[in-house]
C-alpha cells in the first residue's frame, strides 16, 4: 500500500509540486488601501521631483559618477569622500532594522519601490485593460482570441512605456535632468553609455513588474528572510485573531450558536486580495509583506455582518493572544543605543569634513639638491576643490628655525571639483640639526576660517657633511 505523503505548507505563489501560480489579487477598498495609495503617489512624485530640487544652488541628489562629483541634500562630495557613503548606507540599514523591530514589514507594504510601482502603477494598468481579478483568471484559462491578444499587447506596451519612464527617472539621479533631456532629444548617438544604461534599466524593470513580480520579494530580496531575526512577539504585524475567529462557520451558524462559532465565516476574502497569495489565518509567514489588504477585506466583511472590525488587524503576536504588549524592550533599547552611537560618529565625521583636500608629495627624481651649504628639497602641493564653485586657496608657509620655504604660487584658483599641483621647496643649511624637525604649510580657502595644516617630514632634509 502506498504511503500517504504529508501535505506541506508552501508559498501562496507556489503550487505543491513547486510550480509557480500566477497571482491575480482581487480589488480591495478601505482605509488602509486609501492611505497606501495616497502615500504611493506622494512617493512617486517625490522621486520624480528630487533630481530637479535645488538646495544651496545644487541638485538635491545627483551621483555624477563620470565626473566623480556627488550631491546629497545640499552637500557636495567627490570621490575622496567615498568612505562617508558608509555612514549613509549603514544609517539607512540601521533605520530599517529599528523600524522592522518595532513595526514589522511596514517598509515592504508601504514604501518599498517594488510595492509602490507594482500596486500603484502596473496593476492598475492591468485592471484598466484586462478587467478585475476574476476576468483575468478566466482569461488565463480560456483559449487566446484576437481580442484578448490585442488587449495583452496593449497592456505590455503600456507596461514597457511605464518601465522606460521609471528607468529614465532612475538615470536622472546619475545624469543631470537637463542633460538627460538633451540626450533623449538627440537620440542614442548623443550619449551611447547613457542610452545603454537606460535600456538596461528599462528591460530589468519591465521583466520585474510584467513577469517576476512577487518573486522579487519571495526569492531575490534578502530582507524578507532577515525579518525573522529582527521581529519578536511584541513587533507590530498584520495578524489574524484566532481566538475570536475560530471555529469558523457561516453567518447563520453564528446566529444559531454564538458561543461555539467564531466570527470568521471562511469567505477567503483575505486570501484572494493578498498580493503574495497567502492565507493570513495560518499565522506569521515570511511571504507576508504587511500590505494590509487583508485587513481592509476582512473589515469590509465584518461591516456587512454587523460584527466588530479587527478580526484581521495590525497588532503584535502578544496582542493577538490577548497578552500584555511591550514597545520598550531589551532589543529595542540595544538597537536604539547602537543607532545613536552610529549617528554620533557619523555626525562628527561629517562635521569634521573639509570642502577641500591638500596633500604634500615628494616629486619624482632626486630627493634633494645641494647648492654649496644649502640643501633644497622639492615637494609638490596637491589641492583638490570639493565645492561646486570656483574657489581661491591661499598657501601660507610656517617658518620654523633654520627651515625656509620657497613657494612660487601662494594663491591658487580652482574651478568646481577641480584640482591643481603647485611646487614647494624647503630649504635648509647642510648638516643634520640636533634632533628631527618638521616643516609645515597652511592651506586655506580665501574667505573661510577653516584651514588645512600640512606637515612635511623634514628629518632627512639636510644630509650630514
Amino acid at each position: 500500500m502506498a504511503r500517504k505523503l504529508p501535505v506541506l505548507e508552501t508559498s501562496g505563489a507556489l503550487r505543491h509540486d513547486g510550480s509557480r501560480r500566477v497571482i491575480h489579487p482581487a480589488d480591495v477598498h478601505g482605509r488602509f488601501n486609501t492611505a497606501r495609495k495616497s502615500l504611493f503617489y506622494a512617493l512617486v512624485a517625490f522621486m520624480l521631483s528630487l533630481p530637479w530640487i535645488r538646495i544651496n544652488g545644487n541638485p538635491a541628489v545627483l551621483l555624477d559618477i563620470p565626473a566623480r562629483r556627488f550631491f546629497l541634500l545640499g552637500g557636495t562630495f567627490n570621490a575622496q569622500d567615498g568612505a562617508m557613503l558608509f555612514f549613509v548606507f549603514i544609517t539607512i540599514a540601521w533605520s530599517l532594522v529599528m523600524v522592522t523591530t518595532v513595526a514589522g514589514r511596514v517598509w515592504c507594504g508601504w514604501t518599498c519601490p517594488q510595492t509602490v510601482f507594482l500596486e500603484g502603477l502596473f496593476r492598475p494598468i492591468e485592471r484598466l485593460v484586462l478587467g478585475n481579478a476574476n476576468k483575468r483568471i478566466a482569461q488565463d484559462a480560456a483559449p487566446a482570441t484576437a481580442g484578448l491578444v490585442v488587449k495583452r499587447v496593449i497592456v505590455h506596451a503600456l507596461w514597457f512605456a511605464a518601465a522606460a519612464f521609471i528607468a529614465h527617472a532612475v538615470v536622472s539621479f546619475f545624469v543631470p535632468p537637463q542633460k538627460l533631456a538633451q540626450f533623449i532629444a538627440h537620440g542614442p548617438s548623443a550619449s551611447p553609455t547613457t542610452f545603454l544604461w537606460a535600456a538596461a534599466f528599462t528591460g530589468v524593470i519591465y521583466m520585474n513588474f510584467a513577469w517576476f513580480r512577487e518573486q522579487t520579494c519571495l526569492i531575490v530580496c534578502p530582507y524578507g528572510r532577515l525579518q525573522s531575526a529582527l521581529v519578536d512577539k511584541d513587533s507590530l504585524t498584520v495578524g489574524y485573531d484566532k481566538k475570536r475567529g475560530e471555529p469558523r462557520g457561516k453567518a447563520a451558524d453564528k446566529e444559531k450558536d454564538p458561543t461555539n462559532v467564531g466570527d470568521c465565516v471562511d469567505c477567503k476574502r483575505c486570501v484572494v486580495v493578498c498580493p503574495t497569495g497567502i492565507d493570513i489565518r495560518n499565522g506569521p509567514q515570511l511571504d507576508c509583506i504587511g500590505c494590509t489588504a487583508c485587513i481592509d477585506a476582512c473589515d469590509e466583511v465584518m461591516d456587512k455582518l454587523d460584527r466588530p472590525r479587527g478580526l484581521v488587524r495590525y497588532d503584535s503576536l502578544h496582542g493577538l493572544d490577548n497578552e500584555p504588549k511591550r514597545i520598550i524592550r531589551p532589543r529595542v533599547v540595544v538597537y536604539a543605543l547602537a543607532g545613536l552611537v552610529l549617528l554620533g560618529v557619523g555626525t562628527v565625521t561629517f562635521r569634521a569634513r573639509k570642502d577641500f583636500v591638500a596633500n604634500v608629495l615628494r616629486v619624482q627624481g632626486a630627493p634633494y639638491t645641494l647648492e654649496g651649504d644649502t640643501v633644497r628639497n622639492a615637494f609638490e602641493l596637491h589641492v583638490v576643490n570639493k565645492r561646486n564653485d570656483t574657489s581661491v586657496y591661499l598657501i601660507e608657509p610656517i617658518e620654523q628655525g633654520t627651515v625656509r620655504f620657497v613657494v612660487p604660487l601662494t594663491r591658487i584658483s580652482l574651478g568646481a571639483f577641480s584640482d591643481a599641483r603647485a611646487p614647494v621647496f624647503v630649504v635648509s643649511q647642510r648638516g643634520r640639526p640636533a634632533g628631527d624637525f618638521v616643516a609645515q604649510l597652511r592651506v586655506r580657502r580665501e574667505g573661510a576660517p577653516a584651514s588645512e595644516t600640512l606637515t612635511v617630514n623634514a628629518s632627512c632634509l639636510a644630509p650630514a657633511r
